[in-house]
């Protein structure tokens, strides 16, 4: 590992930071980003990438509820800098080695609080810090990100749920899926608040993703339209009456609220305001930045953490066929699913909502039909894994003795939802239950969660995140675009970190043919899209959608779905452009795997093949069948005896390829 820091007093006379007249300019490594910091009676910040402006002087601060601002009319005491060269060991990631290089400028204020600064080649990040001896309230962050003109946004609203308050209190209540609208900063909805991450295009071709790392004992940030071309932060206030409700009484509504937005310990430091910043599209696929940012692992043994597959229960609505017992939540059926994985080498069963007794909040009150113990000494003998299901609520009121219980019984981990929130309460029941977790050698999947802010470096036992508008959709919503969305996921929410999309499908739909049907879901697009998108979408713990039934109708596809990695040793986007089209490479071992999808334009692509994945031994590619665009199962498996230079690809309306380059 290859370590340099050099920590300094005020710099004279290097290019990373001047100062003059509390005036201060910190430089990428590679000298196109430029962050300049102005401290007066307001802290203010402005961001260049080359001769572009990423955002204009935004003022930076933090209120307390004693009266003491962070930021205002700071007296500075010192500034230091650093610069850093290293290499990141990375747990159950898109890469094995993260490679994580910056320079970094920290700003000491007399009052006992800094400001700190990094930038990177490909962004920018800051954060305050405090240290002072006793606790503080918090009463609100002001983060602003002003733009030199009216940009136009990818904004993923909050699509709020019934609450108590006033409209902006009810959208802290959200489940964070949303699709992006696409407008201009001017005509954001005013009454209106967006979850991160979202993008802003800039000029040039040049994109900007907003995003936070770091995310603990503290809230998430959202953001609405500020004055001019500007987002201005918003974020939850701290729950000070709760009442369990929400779906099958498995959530915490809350019912009237503080007026600050966090307690804290007063030593510490708070999350990363952070900008991913791109020359073009295809850079933001590569983005580590909220990992980077993220605290180093808290699990000093991973070597139990095993990710994966799972065959999944809910989305198919256990439509099963062909078998002499009634399908649903009862053993036979979990004994067919567990079958199914042991047959294809799929390492995990999830036992999805329905196995412990409704609206009890109790996990201890397992349905009739149900036998867990049998089930996993069923499912050990076959070399399978099984998970469970949880509503936030029945995990929360007996952590540590239904994680102790089902460690001892077997179960591998726990895919737990409905958390629905954001506020400092419900981050840090995260960082328990990722905590408790892993002292009992389970690993998590958070559902009805908000998107990922590094969580997963610190605890590499949290595998997955929701926060996206997934192919759960598909169940109910007639008027989704579907194709169009995935094409944005790996420049916008992908930024964030992993996410749990569910793909797999096996009834695939064109544009016209789509329809929501709940109990026998399909999807849109094509058949190899949903087998490309195990490549393009980074999920350590991966669905299998889909009803067993139906995938041993289709085993080639399983095949596929058995083999594909769902962590990588290497990651490379190789071309791509914002809300058309994808291209990604990611290798595991000695194998590369190239995944493309498209929106529902046909395209023909030219693809530049890395250096390293170009092979003598030839390749596998699964691609869209001629009729696809009339029959969107339609596909193709070929065998090509050279991948050279470049490789072209024919995609489908809606459609996805799959390259797979053994060397």
């Amino acid at each position: 590992m290859k370590k340099i820091v050099l920590l300094l007093a005020v710099l004279f006379g290097i290019s990373s930071i001047y100062a003059k007249n509390d005036n201060y300019e910190l430089k990428s490594p590679d000298g196109k980003i430029a962050v300049k910091v102005s401290v007066g009676d307001d802290v203010k910040y402005s961001v260049m990438h080359e001769s572009t402006v990423v955002i204009e002087d935004s003022e930076i601060s933090m209120e307390l509820c004693n009266g003491m601002i962070l930021g205002k009319a700071g007296q500075i005491k010192n500034v230091k800098t650093n610069s850093v060269d290293e290499v990141l060991k990375a747990d159950f990631y898109k890469k094995k080695e993260v490679k994580n290089k910056y320079n970094e400028l920290i700003i000491n204020f007399k009052g006992n609080y800094k400001l700190t600064f990094r930038a990177f080649d490909d962004g920018v990040a800051y954060r305050f810090s405090t240290s002072f001896k006793k606790p503080i309230i918090v009463k609100k962050e002001n983060v602003n990100y002003r733009f030199d003109d009216d940009y136009t946004a990818y904004i993923p609203y909050v699509n709020a749920r019934k609450g108590e308050g006033d409209f902006l209190t009810q959208q802290f209540f959200t489940s964070f899926e949303s699709q992006y609208d696409i407008d201009s900063i001017s005509k954001m909805d005013v009454e209106r608040i967006a979850f991160t991450t979202l993008l802003i295009c800039l000029k040039d071709g040049k994109k900007a993703v907003i995003v936070e790392s770091d995310l603990e004992d503290f809230p998430g940030t959202f953001f609405r339209k500020g004055e001019g071309n500007s987002l201005e932060a918003v974020q939850s206030t701290y729950p000070k009456v709760e009442e369990q409700g929400g779906h099958n009484m498995l959530q915490m509504v809350v019912k009237e609220r503080e007026e600050f937005v966090a307690k804290v310990n007063g030593t510490r430091d708070f999350p990363w305001r952070a900008m991913v910043i791109s020359s073009n599209d295809a850079e933001l696929m590569n983005s580590d930045m909220v990992y980077k940012l993220a605290s180093p692992s808290r699990v000093q043994d991973v070597s139990w953490i095993k990710p994966g597959k799972v065959a999944w229960d809910w989305w198919n609505n256990w439509n099963i066929w062909g078998v002499d017992f009634k399908a649903g939540i009862n053993n036979d059926t979990y004994k067919y699913y567990i079958d199914f994985a042991s047959k294809n080498g799929i390492e995990y069963v999830i036992l999805d909502e329905g196995w412990a007794v409704n609206k009890k909040t109790d996990l201890f009150q397992v349905v009739p039909e149900i036998d867990l113990e049998e089930l996993v000494a069923y499912a050990n003998e076959r070399n399978v894994g099984l998970v469970l299901w949880a509503g936030y609520v029945a995990i929360d009121r007996d952590m540590e003795h239904v994680c102790k219980h089902y460690s001892e019984m077997g179960i591998k981990g726990f895919k737990v939802d409905f958390m629905d929130r954001d506020d400092q309460k419900v981050v840090d029941f995260y960082y328990r239950m990722a905590a408790m977790a892993a002292k009992y050698h389970l690993f998590v999947d958070f559902h009805g969660a908000y998107k990922p802010t590094g969580l997963s470096r610190t605890y590499p036992n949290v595998l997955n995140f929701e926060g996206v508008y997934g192919l759960e959709q598909s169940k109910w919503d007639d008027d989704l675009n579907q194709v169009n969305y995935e094409c944005m996921i790996p420049y916008i929410r992908q930024v964030a970190g992993n996410l749990d999309y569910t793909q797999g499908a096996m009834d695939n739909a064109t544009k016209y043919h789509f329809r929501a049907i709940y109990t026998n879901p399909m999807s849109q697009g094509t058949r190899c899209r949903q087998l490309a998108e195990y490549v393009i979408f980074e999920s350590p713990f991966n669905m299998l959608c889909d009803s067993p039934t139906k995938y041993m109708q289709n085993q080639e596809c399983v095949d596929f779905i058995a083999s594909v990695p769902t962590v990588w040793d290497e990651t490379v986007a190789l071309d791509g452009k914002l809300g058309e089209y994808a291209v990604i490479a990611r290798r595991k071992g000695d194998t590369w795997y190239i995944g493309a999808i498209t929106n529902w334009e046909k395209r023909t692509l030219e693809i530049e093949v890395p250096r390293a994945a170009r092979s003598d031994s030839g390749a596998i590619i699964y691609s869209d069948g001629v009729n696809a665009n009339r029959n969107a199962k339609d596909y193709k498996i070929s065998r090509i005896d050279k991948i050279g230079e470049t490789i072209k690809l024919e995609l489908a309306s809606g459609g996805g390829a799959v390259i797979i380059i053994e060397n």
